[in-house]
């Protein structure tokens, strides 16, 4: 995907999350940071538009949804697939 604007509909700076719209293409992401110990960046986890108005009416929902993209649960759904040095959540 190039080109990629995401926009951040709610952010969560105590669980440390976003929920957004790419508005690019029109999908939507949970996102998290993560580090290398070289850089700081996003990992952007693509959601339906089900779970989008769901965790933007209420953003505690989004948690355990958060917890498995930590664990690298949910890797299937992202968006940008990291590189070789892949970060950790922080």
């Amino acid at each position: 995907m190039t080109n990629a604007r995401f926009r951040d509909v709610i952010v969560d700076r105590e669980e440390r999350f976003t929920v957004g719209v790419e508005e690019t293409s029109g999908r939507f992401y949970v996102s998290i940071p993560v580090s290398n110990g070289l850089v700081e960046y996003e990992e952007y986890y693509e959601i339906d538009a089900d779970a989008f108005a769901h965790y933007s009416k209420a953003p505690k929902a989004a948690l355990d949804f958060v917890e498995r993209c930590r664990k690298h649960e949910e890797d299937r759904r992202l968006i940008y697939q990291p590189g070789t040095k892949r970060g950790s959540a922080t």
